[in-house]
Protein backbone atom coordinates (compact mmCIF):
# COMPACT_ATOMS: atom_id res chain seq x y z
CA UNK A 1 0.00 0.00 0.00
CA UNK A 2 1.36 3.43 -0.97
CA UNK A 3 2.10 6.19 1.52
CA UNK A 4 -0.85 8.23 0.20
CA UNK A 5 -3.23 5.25 0.42
CA UNK A 6 -2.16 4.61 4.02
CA UNK A 7 -2.88 8.24 4.91
CA UNK A 8 -6.30 8.06 3.30
CA UNK A 9 -7.08 4.96 5.29
CA UNK A 10 -5.64 6.35 8.53
CA UNK A 11 -7.87 9.44 8.37
CA UNK A 12 -10.92 7.49 7.12
CA UNK A 13 -11.25 9.72 4.06
CA UNK A 14 -14.04 9.08 1.53
CA UNK A 15 -13.20 6.92 -1.46
CA UNK A 16 -12.12 8.51 -4.71
CA UNK A 17 -15.28 7.23 -6.41
CA UNK A 18 -17.44 8.93 -3.78
CA UNK A 19 -15.52 12.18 -4.29
CA UNK A 20 -15.88 11.88 -8.08
CA UNK A 21 -19.66 11.60 -7.73
CA UNK A 22 -19.74 14.50 -5.25
CA UNK A 23 -17.76 16.63 -7.72
CA UNK A 24 -20.25 15.93 -10.50
CA UNK A 25 -23.19 16.84 -8.25
CA UNK A 26 -21.48 20.05 -7.10
CA UNK A 27 -20.59 20.99 -10.68
CA UNK A 28 -24.26 20.67 -11.62
CA UNK A 29 -25.24 22.83 -8.66
CA UNK A 30 -22.68 25.48 -9.70
CA UNK A 31 -23.89 25.71 -13.30
CA UNK A 32 -21.20 23.38 -14.64
CA UNK A 33 -18.02 25.09 -13.41
CA UNK A 34 -15.97 25.19 -10.21
CA UNK A 35 -12.60 26.79 -9.45
CA UNK A 36 -9.35 24.91 -8.92
CA UNK A 37 -8.85 23.40 -5.47
CA UNK A 38 -6.60 26.09 -4.04
CA UNK A 39 -6.33 26.86 -0.33
CA UNK A 40 -9.09 29.19 0.80
CA UNK A 41 -11.46 28.32 -2.07
CA UNK A 42 -15.02 27.96 -0.79
CA UNK A 43 -15.65 24.96 -3.04
CA UNK A 44 -13.07 22.91 -1.09
CA UNK A 45 -14.98 23.38 2.17
CA UNK A 46 -18.36 22.96 0.48
CA UNK A 47 -17.50 19.45 -0.71
CA UNK A 48 -15.83 18.65 2.64
CA UNK A 49 -19.07 19.67 4.37
CA UNK A 50 -20.99 17.20 2.19
CA UNK A 51 -18.83 14.41 3.63
CA UNK A 52 -18.96 15.97 7.12
CA UNK A 53 -15.16 15.90 7.35
CA UNK A 54 -13.76 16.90 10.73
CA UNK A 55 -10.99 19.43 11.31
CA UNK A 56 -8.32 16.73 11.42
CA UNK A 57 -9.40 15.27 8.08
CA UNK A 58 -9.38 18.72 6.48
CA UNK A 59 -5.95 19.68 7.81
CA UNK A 60 -4.03 16.39 7.42
CA UNK A 61 -1.16 16.67 4.97
CA UNK A 62 1.20 14.54 2.94
CA UNK A 63 4.96 15.07 3.02
CA UNK A 64 7.02 14.70 -0.14
CA UNK A 65 10.82 14.92 -0.04
CA UNK A 66 12.53 16.73 -2.91
CA UNK A 67 15.92 15.04 -2.87
CA UNK A 68 17.67 17.42 -5.28
CA UNK A 69 16.67 20.45 -3.22
CA UNK A 70 16.80 18.57 0.08
CA UNK A 71 13.47 19.97 1.25
CA UNK A 72 10.07 18.66 2.30
CA UNK A 73 6.91 19.71 0.45
CA UNK A 74 3.61 19.47 2.30
CA UNK A 75 0.28 18.99 0.51
CA UNK A 76 -3.13 18.83 2.17
CA UNK A 77 -4.53 15.32 1.92
CA UNK A 78 -8.08 16.53 1.22
CA UNK A 79 -6.91 18.82 -1.59
CA UNK A 80 -4.92 15.95 -3.05
CA UNK A 81 -7.95 13.66 -2.96
CA UNK A 82 -10.09 16.28 -4.70
CA UNK A 83 -7.49 16.71 -7.43
CA UNK A 84 -7.08 12.95 -7.90
CA UNK A 85 -10.87 12.58 -8.29
CA UNK A 86 -11.10 15.50 -10.75
CA UNK A 87 -8.12 14.16 -12.70
CA UNK A 88 -9.86 10.79 -13.06
CA UNK A 89 -13.03 12.51 -14.28
CA UNK A 90 -10.95 14.42 -16.84
CA UNK A 91 -9.38 11.17 -18.09
CA UNK A 92 -12.89 9.75 -18.49
CA UNK A 93 -13.97 12.88 -20.42
CA UNK A 94 -16.45 13.86 -17.71
CA UNK A 95 -14.85 17.29 -17.13
CA UNK A 96 -12.40 19.59 -18.89
CA UNK A 97 -9.17 20.46 -17.11
CA UNK A 98 -8.52 24.05 -15.94
CA UNK A 99 -5.82 24.40 -18.63
CA UNK A 100 -8.39 23.50 -21.30
CA UNK A 101 -11.10 25.73 -19.83
CA UNK A 102 -8.62 28.62 -19.61
CA UNK A 103 -8.15 28.55 -23.37
CA UNK A 104 -11.91 28.65 -23.89
CA UNK A 105 -13.17 31.06 -21.19
CA UNK A 106 -9.93 32.65 -19.86
CA UNK A 107 -10.74 31.19 -16.43
CA UNK A 108 -8.95 28.32 -14.68
CA UNK A 109 -11.92 26.11 -13.83
CA UNK A 110 -13.07 22.52 -13.99
CA UNK A 111 -16.05 22.35 -16.38
CA UNK A 112 -18.54 19.59 -17.14
CA UNK A 113 -18.47 17.95 -20.54
CA UNK A 114 -21.66 16.66 -22.15
CA UNK A 115 -20.81 13.18 -20.87
CA UNK A 116 -20.25 14.49 -17.36
CA UNK A 117 -23.45 16.56 -17.56
CA UNK A 118 -25.46 13.43 -18.36
CA UNK A 119 -23.86 11.54 -15.47
CA UNK A 120 -24.50 14.44 -13.06
CA UNK A 121 -28.18 14.48 -14.03
CA UNK A 122 -28.35 10.76 -13.39
CA UNK A 123 -26.70 11.11 -9.96
CA UNK A 124 -29.13 13.88 -9.01
CA UNK A 125 -32.18 11.98 -10.34
CA UNK A 126 -33.02 14.78 -12.78
CA UNK A 127 -34.72 13.64 -16.02
CA UNK A 128 -32.57 14.02 -19.15
CA UNK A 129 -35.53 15.82 -20.74
CA UNK A 130 -34.78 18.84 -18.53
CA UNK A 131 -31.23 19.17 -19.83
CA UNK A 132 -32.09 21.69 -22.53
CA UNK A 133 -33.66 24.10 -20.03
CA UNK A 134 -30.96 24.08 -17.35
CA UNK A 135 -28.41 26.93 -17.21
CA UNK A 136 -25.59 24.42 -16.73
CA UNK A 137 -22.53 25.00 -18.90
CA UNK A 138 -20.69 22.25 -20.72
CA UNK A 139 -17.38 22.40 -22.52
CA UNK A 140 -18.95 21.54 -25.88
CA UNK A 141 -21.73 24.14 -25.53
CA UNK A 142 -19.30 26.84 -24.39
CA UNK A 143 -17.31 26.35 -27.58
CA UNK A 144 -20.50 27.19 -29.48
CA UNK A 145 -21.12 30.18 -27.16
CA UNK A 146 -17.62 31.50 -27.83
CA UNK A 147 -18.15 31.22 -31.58
CA UNK A 148 -21.51 33.00 -31.40
CA UNK A 149 -20.24 35.82 -29.18
CA UNK A 150 -17.11 36.41 -31.28
CA UNK A 151 -18.77 36.23 -34.71
CA UNK A 152 -18.20 39.49 -36.65
CA UNK A 153 -21.25 41.72 -37.00
CA UNK A 154 -22.60 42.08 -40.52
CA UNK A 155 -24.51 45.28 -41.25
CA UNK A 156 -26.33 43.46 -44.06
CA UNK A 157 -27.24 40.66 -41.66
CA UNK A 158 -29.89 38.21 -42.85
CA UNK A 159 -31.76 36.96 -39.75
CA UNK A 160 -33.16 33.99 -41.67
CA UNK A 161 -31.49 30.60 -41.91
CA UNK A 162 -32.67 29.22 -45.24
CA UNK A 163 -31.21 25.82 -44.41
CA UNK A 164 -33.00 25.57 -41.08
CA UNK A 165 -35.62 22.88 -40.83
CA UNK A 166 -38.10 22.10 -38.08
CA UNK A 167 -37.35 18.39 -37.87
CA UNK A 168 -36.46 15.74 -35.35
CA UNK A 169 -33.91 17.08 -32.88
CA UNK A 170 -30.38 15.77 -33.38
CA UNK A 171 -27.50 15.99 -30.91
CA UNK A 172 -25.90 18.72 -33.03
CA UNK A 173 -29.07 20.82 -33.19
CA UNK A 174 -29.65 20.35 -29.45
CA UNK A 175 -26.13 21.61 -28.70
CA UNK A 176 -26.67 24.55 -31.05
CA UNK A 177 -29.97 25.40 -29.33
CA UNK A 178 -28.37 25.31 -25.87
CA UNK A 179 -25.41 27.31 -27.19
CA UNK A 180 -27.76 30.03 -28.44
CA UNK A 181 -29.64 30.08 -25.14
CA UNK A 182 -26.45 30.22 -23.09
CA UNK A 183 -24.84 32.89 -25.27
CA UNK A 184 -27.88 35.20 -25.15
CA UNK A 185 -28.42 34.84 -21.40
CA UNK A 186 -24.71 35.41 -20.68
CA UNK A 187 -24.66 38.44 -23.01
CA UNK A 188 -27.43 40.04 -20.93
CA UNK A 189 -25.88 39.03 -17.61
CA UNK A 190 -28.77 36.65 -16.83
CA UNK A 191 -31.32 39.46 -16.55
CA UNK A 192 -34.39 40.56 -18.48
CA UNK A 193 -33.54 43.27 -21.02
CA UNK A 194 -36.92 44.95 -20.39
CA UNK A 195 -37.41 44.93 -16.60
CA UNK A 196 -33.98 43.90 -15.33
CA UNK A 197 -35.31 40.90 -13.38
CA UNK A 198 -32.44 38.58 -12.41
CA UNK A 199 -33.74 35.67 -10.38
CA UNK A 200 -32.78 32.02 -10.05
CA UNK A 201 -34.44 29.09 -8.32
CA UNK A 202 -33.44 28.11 -4.75
CA UNK A 203 -31.49 25.10 -6.05
CA UNK A 204 -29.65 27.35 -8.59
CA UNK A 205 -30.68 25.02 -11.43
CA UNK A 206 -32.97 27.45 -13.22
CA UNK A 207 -32.89 31.14 -14.19
CA UNK A 208 -36.16 33.03 -14.59
CA UNK A 209 -34.77 34.77 -17.69
CA UNK A 210 -35.13 33.11 -21.12
CA UNK A 211 -33.41 33.52 -24.49
CA UNK A 212 -35.96 34.81 -27.01
CA UNK A 213 -35.53 34.72 -30.78
CA UNK A 214 -36.41 38.03 -32.44
CA UNK A 215 -37.17 36.34 -35.76
CA UNK A 216 -38.65 33.14 -34.28
CA UNK A 217 -37.70 29.54 -34.91
CA UNK A 218 -40.97 28.91 -36.72
CA UNK A 219 -39.97 31.58 -39.27
CA UNK A 220 -36.50 30.05 -39.65
CA UNK A 221 -34.82 32.69 -37.49
CA UNK A 222 -31.08 32.22 -37.00
CA UNK A 223 -29.61 30.98 -33.72
CA UNK A 224 -27.35 34.05 -33.49
CA UNK A 225 -26.88 36.37 -30.52
CA UNK A 226 -27.89 39.38 -32.64
CA UNK A 227 -31.19 37.59 -33.36
CA UNK A 228 -31.74 37.06 -29.65
CA UNK A 229 -32.72 38.96 -26.53
CA UNK A 230 -32.91 37.88 -22.88
CA UNK A 231 -36.39 38.30 -21.42
CA UNK A 232 -38.29 37.19 -18.32
CA UNK A 233 -41.25 34.84 -18.84
CA UNK A 234 -43.84 37.62 -19.04
CA UNK A 235 -41.92 39.90 -21.40
CA UNK A 236 -40.86 36.92 -23.55
CA UNK A 237 -44.53 36.04 -24.01
CA UNK A 238 -45.51 39.67 -24.68
CA UNK A 239 -42.71 39.99 -27.26
CA UNK A 240 -43.58 36.72 -29.01
CA UNK A 241 -47.30 37.52 -29.35
CA UNK A 242 -46.70 41.12 -30.44
CA UNK A 243 -47.78 43.26 -27.49
CA UNK A 244 -44.32 44.84 -27.41
CA UNK A 245 -41.51 45.33 -29.92
CA UNK A 246 -38.30 47.36 -30.29
CA UNK A 247 -37.53 50.53 -32.22
CA UNK A 248 -34.23 50.97 -34.05
CA UNK A 249 -32.83 52.92 -31.08
CA UNK A 250 -33.72 49.94 -28.81
CA UNK A 251 -36.58 51.73 -27.09
CA UNK A 252 -39.63 49.62 -26.26
CA UNK A 253 -42.78 50.19 -28.27
CA UNK A 254 -46.05 48.98 -26.74
CA UNK A 255 -49.08 48.20 -28.86
CA UNK A 256 -51.78 50.88 -28.65
CA UNK A 257 -54.30 48.07 -28.24
CA UNK A 258 -53.00 47.47 -24.71
CA UNK A 259 -54.96 50.59 -23.66
CA UNK A 260 -58.15 48.75 -24.47
CA UNK A 261 -57.19 46.00 -22.02
CA UNK A 262 -56.51 48.35 -19.12
CA UNK A 263 -53.09 46.93 -18.21
CA UNK A 264 -51.15 49.74 -16.57
CA UNK A 265 -48.12 47.45 -16.33
CA UNK A 266 -47.61 47.58 -20.11
CA UNK A 267 -48.71 51.18 -20.55
CA UNK A 268 -46.03 52.29 -18.09
CA UNK A 269 -43.35 50.96 -20.44
CA UNK A 270 -44.61 53.22 -23.20
CA UNK A 271 -45.05 56.21 -20.88
CA UNK A 272 -41.47 55.99 -19.63
CA UNK A 273 -39.98 55.77 -23.14
CA UNK A 274 -37.87 52.87 -21.87
CA UNK A 275 -34.73 51.64 -23.63
CA UNK A 276 -33.82 48.01 -23.05
CA UNK A 277 -30.71 46.99 -21.13
CA UNK A 278 -28.11 46.03 -23.73
CA UNK A 279 -25.00 43.80 -23.71
CA UNK A 280 -21.60 45.34 -22.97
CA UNK A 281 -20.44 44.76 -26.55
CA UNK A 282 -22.35 46.60 -29.29
CA UNK A 283 -21.30 43.87 -31.76
CA UNK A 284 -23.92 41.60 -30.18
CA UNK A 285 -26.75 44.12 -29.83
CA UNK A 286 -30.04 42.96 -31.42
CA UNK A 287 -29.63 43.54 -35.14
CA UNK A 288 -31.84 46.21 -36.67
CA UNK A 289 -32.76 43.93 -39.57
CA UNK A 290 -34.18 41.42 -37.08
CA UNK A 291 -36.10 43.94 -34.95
CA UNK A 292 -37.43 45.67 -38.08
CA UNK A 293 -38.85 42.32 -39.21
CA UNK A 294 -40.42 41.81 -35.77
CA UNK A 295 -42.11 45.24 -35.89
CA UNK A 296 -43.52 44.57 -39.32
CA UNK A 297 -44.57 40.95 -38.87
CA UNK A 298 -45.22 40.25 -35.17
CA UNK A 299 -46.08 43.59 -33.52
CA UNK A 300 -49.82 44.09 -33.05
CA UNK A 301 -50.85 47.47 -34.53
CA UNK A 302 -54.58 47.10 -35.19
Amino acid sequence: MSYESKMLEQFAMPSRKEVEQALLRVLLKHNGVIKEFSSGEAIVDEIADEFMLNAQQRSAFLETIYRKENRVKKALLWHRLLFRAADTLAKENMVSRPTQTLQLTKKREWMLTEKGFDEALNLCNIPASKKEFLPTKSYEVQKIVKKLIESPRNENYDPFDKNKRIIKTTRESALRSRGFRQAVIEAYNCQCAVCGLKLKSPDSLSWEVEAAHIVPNCSLGRDDVCNGIALCHLHHWAFDVGWITLLDDYKIQVSSQVDCLGYEFFRSLADKNVRICLPHKDEIYPHRNAICWHRQNIFYRQ
